[in-house]
């Protein structure tokens, strides 16, 4: 008999049921707010049916024992491939088979139900987003914009892959005119991909007109860059929206993220971390734009700024969504998501608005109203915890199950022989 059959009770013996799956009595924190009472959650298909005060009745169900549901957690900003190990056309092959299901899987291992590549190769990872909705690749729901789009001799090029020519043709794509920028956003959306990510900086001229040296531990005399120009910079983000699609800039400096948002972007991808942000006038611009601020605390923490920036427009109602910056050769895919929603506690956050960020905020940021909220009609992508992650953030670590595209993909309640 499946495991799965073990870990739910199949209860047709007896009666009739109304739903394909129930949890029961549960807390639900709905990706905005905590519910009151007790609820039970309801599954058909891949879809909620019902949210429910009144006990409900289903072919499988699941006793919550008063624990917590809540939506399945979205990380906005991760770097899938291994970007030291893929060089060739062999190294990408035994990549793709002998790591990348892994690492799908611990994802789903750490509750994290949906991710979005900013980075990746754009042929190999939408033949992975292919896979995964086809079923013959076990893995979280997978949005990707295939390569980021930089300037020429821009970050990540010029930076991450300036000893790896191959990778560098694959995971960025450099531009040096406005009709490349506009040709390259284009053959993008041909492939049908889920968002545009431009590069501002990492390659930028400071405001008092000093070259900008990017530096990182594996850099340690750091890479002189150029800022993508302002007309490229443009042009890629209306020829993004031209195509129907959300385009987000990673930024650092104030004067970047000005000049995004500016521009038309909807989104920065670090925000401000390298200085403090000083400019309320900027805050005010966010709000304005409704523009969605993705920290990336898990790899920016180490700027002394980065936290109390996030703090700032966190607590005047900028949108915020959890985004880790995870990449290969640190830590651990999934649990970096986890640290990332800790630090975002540590800057000054509730547990409550973090928890909205990876949910409902980080939806939003996809433009997938489908996903983020325990709600009827919404993607059953859900959690059950065994304690209150509004009241300690770490309880996000205490998780009982995964449910993907409502059916059972993780099951931490019982020994496994």
């Amino acid at each position: 008999m499946p495991q799965e059959s073990e870990a739910i009770a199949n209860t047709e013996a007896h009666g009739p049921a109304t739903y394909d799956l129930v949890i029961s009595r549960a807390h639900v924190f709905d990706g905005r707010r905590t519910l009151a009472g007790l609820y039970d959650v309801a599954i058909d298909g891949g879809e909620i049916a019902s949210v429910s005060a009144e006990p409900l009745r289903g072919r499988r169900e699941v006793d919550a024992a008063e624990g917590w549901v809540m939506p399945g957690l979205i990380d906005t900003h991760i770097h899938f491939y291994d970007v030291r190990a893929v060089s060739d056309p062999d190294s990408m092959r035994a990549f793709e088979e002998n790591e990348l299901p892994g690492r799908l899987g611990l994802f789903l291992d750490h509750g994290v139900t949906t991710i979005k590549s900013v980075g990746d190769p754009t042929g190999g990872i939408l033949e992975t987003r292919a896979k995964i909705a086809e079923g013959t690749l076990r893995g979280p729901r997978l949005l990707a914009t295939g390569c980021g789009i930089t300037g020429r001799d821009g970050h990540p090029a010029a930076t991450v892959f300036s000893d790896n020519p191959w990778a560098r043709e694959r995971f960025t794509g450099e531009v040096d005119s406005v009709q490349q920028i506009r040709d390259l956003v284009h053959h993008l959306a041909d492939r049908k991909v889920d968002a545009i990510k431009l590069l501002s900086e990492g390659a930028c001229a400071h405001s008092d007109g000093s070259k900008y040296l990017w530096q990182n531990p594996a850099f340690p005399d750091g890479v002189e860059l150029e800022r993508l120009p302002l007309d490229l910079l443009r042009a890629g983000i209306e020829t993004g929206h031209e195509r129907g699609l959300r385009v987000t800039v990673h930024t650092t400096q104030q004067a970047a993220a000005r000049e995004a948002i500016e521009a038309g972007a909807d989104g920065l991808e670090h925000g401000v971390t390298v200085e403090p942000l000083t400019d309320h006038s900027l805050i005010d611009l966010m709000l304005e734009r409704g523009i969605t601020y993705t920290p990336t605390l898990w790899i920016d923490d180490a700027h002394p700024d980065a936290r109390g920036n996030l703090q700032k427009v966190a607590e005047v109602g900028v949108h915020i969504a959890l985004g880790s910056d995870t990449f290969s050769g640190r830590g651990l895919f999934g649990a970096n998501t986890l640290e990332e929603a800790e630090l975002m506690v540590a800057a000054g956050m509730t547990p409550t608005q973090v928890l909205a960020a990876g949910t409902s905020g980080a939806a939003r940021q996809c433009v997938r109203s489908d996903l983020g909220t325990v709600a009827l009609g919404r993607r059953a992508d859900l959690l059950v915890l065994n304690a209150d992650p509004t009241a300690d953030i770490g309880s996000l670590r205490d998780l009982s199950m995964v449910i993907l595209n409502g059916e059972l993909a993780v099951d931490k309640r019982w020994p496994r022989g």
